[in-house]
């Protein structure tokens, strides 16, 4: 039989990178979504079919472009004709306080965490159904507990946990749709001011007292996918307990 399909936005950097690494060991052919990260998603593509000849390709879309995310879920489907795992882990994090946030942060914001999944969920909905298969939606512990002068990210990132319940209702029984919502996992690299006094402060307030890894979010999306076949609808922290206060 012909290896499972999974789709991973945001495939080629940092959480999606190893989420891409860990479904590939597992034998599942990968399609690597990116928008600006053409050099690393071709890389990592180009390691993956020298690891399994023909086992991964890339496909280019801004998620905010409900066309563009369109014209790419042809392109994957085409590639294979089925697909068993959409991974929605693409994300844009940023601040936008209140006095100075734009519309252009907020439909960047809103596209790339909640738009694009949404769009890219519809247009793969039907190959799901036949494949029995999977939806996995990467949330954040920030749509719960807000972050002060990130609203727009809490909000759109909120809105991805209805999204998951919704769809978890809607394309039931065919498809399992569940959420991931990572806590410190690895630091912001947009946010160069990160000092490492704000660094030890933040660890201080996670019950484990460090910070996770990749890997804790790459296999728990795979038990997902994979090996539970009963839950649907939920959203796992993934936090090292750093929602429980």
């Amino acid at each position: 039989m012909s290896a499972p399909v999974v789709l991973i936005t945001g495939a080629a950097r940092r959480i999606g990178a190893e989420i891409t690494r860990t479904f590939h060991h597992e034998g599942f052919d990968i399609a690597l979504h990116y928008n600006h990260s053409a050099q690393e998603a071709n890389a990592l593509a180009q390691s993956l079919n020298t690891i399994r000849r023909d086992s991964a390709a890339t496909f280019q879309a801004n998620l905010t472009s409900v066309s563009a995310v369109k014209s790419m879920a042809t392109e994957v489907l085409q590639w294979r004709g089925k697909l068993n795992v959409l991974v929605n882990n693409a994300s844009s994090f940023y601040p936008t306080p209140l006095d100075s946030a734009s519309e252009e942060q907020w439909d960047a914001l809103i596209g790339s965490n909640l738009k694009g999944p949404y769009f890219l969920c519809q247009s793969v909905a039907k190959k799901l159904c036949e494949s029995q298969g999977s939806i996995i939606n990467i949330a954040d512990i920030y749509a719960k507990s807000p972050l002060e002068g990130y609203s727009i990210y809490c909000i759109a990132k909120a809105g991805n946990v209805m999204l998951t319940k919704s769809l978890a209702k809607e394309l039931a029984p065919e498809v399992r749709v569940n959420g991931i919502a990572p806590g410190v996992i690895l630091w912001p690299n947009t946010d160069n001011q990160m000092s490492d006094a704000i660094k030890h402060h933040v660890i201080e307030n996670v019950p484990l007292g460090r910070t996770g890894s990749p890997a804790d979010i790459a296999q728990l999306a795979l038990f997902l996918a994979t090996q539970d076949g009963y839950t649907t609808g939920q959203v796992i922290a993934v936090d090292g307990g750093s929602s429980l206060s």
